[in-house]
């Protein structure tokens, strides 16, 4: 079973890693079961195996967010699905789950989505020490679960430095074969730029820790440097309004959720440098799904993203001027290079590789097909 938190229809790379997971598990033999925050509770079967939504309340200021915090219920629906291998995807209101898996002798998983230490860093009241506060809930959530998955080197840091003897690092996949440089479209090019103009786009959710005011700011840099650029940002949430404020008067478009992959990966493939700005990414599936379509990407130096890059990027510090300095040094370079090198980049990252590297954590093969992630009853 996969329990998951803060989640919005409109979430993306979460929303990806767990569809594209469920499904490798699922075409593995297993038998997954995804819990997830919603409305109301529902039951679906989908391409990722059973999909259970609970009543969630919406968290306030994140856009659409929610969280599922009634434990309850939820321990209910965990004794009635007997998993025999527990998985979850958040630090907060679901930890105490890992305590339930050791009592029922189940085996579990904590996957850290994110860099806690980051976090609390970007949005702790000034003055305030955050590193004993971290220290000790990551400690807690080690001790709670038989092993703690990380998808970078970066976001491990801070389990590693307390010594934890349970942490697994396994990097996450892009789709190879929806996100590539064919699909690049010179008529949505023109609709979108004018003709000899360099075509930006930052591509997230528009909230806080991704820090989208960074790609405006960095765009307003280059113009103020005169060069012909358009940012076009697709996403949504809680900062757009904010967002379109700064952007007043600036080549900037704002597309909104773009939910359809395909339209997305023409997006991304057309684009001349993609922005992934947000200091606390740990993986960032966005940037590369821009690899994987042959677009260089600008990234912070503070996140995990330069470890995923690698050379088909360059990161930047978390000032405009720092970023505007980055998009201008890969435009400058060939832009056969510079897309052979993001391909290449994407390519050592496959969801084939990623859920067996999930599944050797889990204890579980593609072989295994006794092992399951969840039985349901009948």
């Amino acid at each position: 079973m996969r329990l998951v938190n803060y989640i919005a229809p409109a979430s993306g790379g979460l929303r990806t890693a767990l569809r594209e997971l469920g499904a490798g598990y699922l075409a593995a033999g297993h038998e997954p079961v995804l819990v997830m925050p919603g409305p109301r509770l529902e039951r679906r079967q989908t391409e990722q195996g059973l999909v259970v939504t609970v009543p969630g309340p919406r968290v306030p200021g994140t856009g659409g967010y929610r969280a599922i915090v009634a434990r309850r219920p939820l321990r209910r629906l965990l004794d009635d699905l007997e998993p025999d291998r527990l998985e979850v995807s958040d630090r907060t209101t679901l930890r105490w789950t890992g305590a339930w898996a050791r009592r029922c002798g189940v085996r579990s998983m904590m996957v850290s989505h994110d860099s806690l230490a980051a976090l609390v860093g970007m949005f702790r009241p000034p003055g305030l020490p955050v590193r004993g506060l971290v220290d000790r809930l990551n400690r807690n959530t080690a001790a709670s679960f038989d092993v703690v998955v990380c998808t970078t080197g970066w976001a491990g840091q801070e389990f590693r430095r307390l010594g934890v003897p349970n942490l697994v690092q396994v990097p996450l996949g892009v789709d190879l074969a929806g996100f590539h440089p064919a699909r690049a479209d010179e008529n949505l090019r023109s609709r979108l730029a004018p003709r000899g103009w360099w075509l930006l786009v930052h591509c997230s959710r528009l909230s806080p820790e991704k820090r989208p005011e960074r790609a405006v700011g960095a765009l307003a840099e280059l113009r103020r440097r005169e060069v012909p650029a358009v940012l076009v940002i697709a996403g949504d949430g809680p900062r757009r309004r904010a967002l379109q404020a700064q952007a007043a008067g600036l080549s900037v478009r704002f597309l909104g959720h773009v939910a359809h992959r395909g339209a997305l990966a023409r997006l991304l493939a057309t684009a001349d440098v993609v922005i992934a700005p947000g200091p606390a990414e740990t993986f960032g599936l966005s940037a590369l799904e821009a690899l994987a379509s042959g677009t260089p990407v600008v990234v912070s130096d503070r996140s995990a993203l330069p470890e995923v890059v690698g050379p088909a990027g360059l990161a930047a510090a978390d000032h405009d001027a720092a970023c505007a300095d980055a998009i201008e040094r890969l435009l400058r370079r060939d832009v056969a290079e510079r897309r052979r090198l993001a391909r290449e980049q994407a390519e050592r990252f496959d969801w084939p590789t990623a859920v067996d590297g999930f599944l050797r954590a889990h204890g579980l093969t593609r072989d295994r097909a006794a092992g399951t992630l969840s039985r349901t009853r009948h």
